[in-house]
């Protein structure tokens, strides 16, 4: 039989799977709305119980071991059976932050978290502290590792098809891990492509599409600064900013900017500045931004076509006048 693996929609669950950066203090704990009346939320806990946290953060050295808590609450009018387990962290390609789905085996962070018990049972306005113990491998690397830690309850529904099929809803808390060592912030911008398209008489747009990768070994942001040159330098167009959401170590983002207002000047250069902070405090990780260049050609020709009818003039005169004399 089928599984489908589905993140519930909703603010709460966003912020707790997708948003980025990190939630401010005061964002929902992570909750997921079905249909039916099923709900239930999962957040970090303490000895009293779902606590202000908004995501499990650890400063961890290889070998340690740690316990900590994750509370569960089935909001919803009925018990609910839910598995519970964790699994790594990635960002997807429009900038979220993401956990491998449950037919995915985890490899980094997600392995380093276990529970008592994999499944726990809770009726109908409970709320239940799950405790688990964090255990980091003696060669962990240095630097940022991701996770998160999921409730999922499976229920058969028909498809389209009438055929039945186990669809897996998972609600999780989110997991950052640094472990101690020598921290490397750094970014690279590739794959920098452009285009350009004008109409005959007017100013064009350029395109502009480039990735930008985490090369480092901790989690930053970044702001993006794209602008348009002609010959000489000149700044054609209008400058475009971006901020780079927050990227895990090895995981990258590709965007795609419009510049508009730009004239065919001939040789044409796209320019992308990018000034790189940390995650969490926003301070400058980087010493000076880095910058990636490319250029193509847009030929223009009106004034091409201006300048070949003023030379054909110029050419038809003088053959006149040598005929005359």
């Amino acid at each position: 039989m089928t599984t489908t693996t589905v993140l519930a929609a909703g603010s709460a669950l966003t912020a707790a799977l997708l948003a980025v950066p990190p939630a401010p203090a005061t964002a929902a704990p992570a909750t997921a709305p079905e249909p039916g009346g099923m709900t239930w939320a999962v957040r970090p806990s303490g000895p009293k119980g779902p606590n202000s946290r908004d995501y499990f953060g650890y400063t961890v050295s290889p070998g340690q071991t740690l316990k900590d808590k994750v509370s569960i609450s089935n909001l919803s009018r009925q018990a609910q059976t839910f598995r519970v387990y964790a699994t790594d962290a990635f960002n997807t390609a429009d900038g979220a932050f993401a956990l491998l789905t449950a037919d995915r085996r985890a490899t980094g962070a997600g392995t380093w978290i276990a529970f008592d018990a994999g499944t726990h049972r809770i009726r109908a306005g409970a709320t239940v502290e799950v405790p688990f113990t964090l255990t980091v491998p003696r060669n962990a690397t240095p630097g940022d590792h991701g996770g998160g830690i999921i409730a999922s309850v499976t229920q058969q529904q028909a498809n389209a098809r009438g055929q039945r099929i186990n669809v897996d809803r998972r609600v999780a808390a989110r997991v950052y891990l640094r472990v101690d060592g020598p921290v490397t912030p750094a970014l690279q911008i590739s794959a920098l492509r452009l285009s350009y398209a004008a109409p005959l008489l007017s100013s064009g747009r350029m395109e502009v599409t480039y990735t930008v990768r985490n090369t480092g070994n901790v989690r930053v942001t970044a702001l993006a600064r794209i602008g348009a040159q002609g010959p000489f330098g000149l700044a054609l167009g209008g400058q475009v900013s971006r901020r780079v959401p927050e990227l895990l170590p090895g995981n990258s983002y590709t965007f795609t900017e419009q510049i508009g207002g730009v004239v065919p000047a001939g040789r044409l250069t796209s320019s992308i500045r990018l000034s790189p902070t940390d995650s969490g405090s926003g301070v400058p990780v980087a010493g000076r931004p880095l910058t990636r260049q490319a250029s193509l050609w847009s030929v223009p020709w009106l004034p091409a076509a201006a300048v070949l009818v003023i030379a054909a003039t110029l050419y038809v005169r003088r053959r006149r006048s040598a005929a005359v004399r």
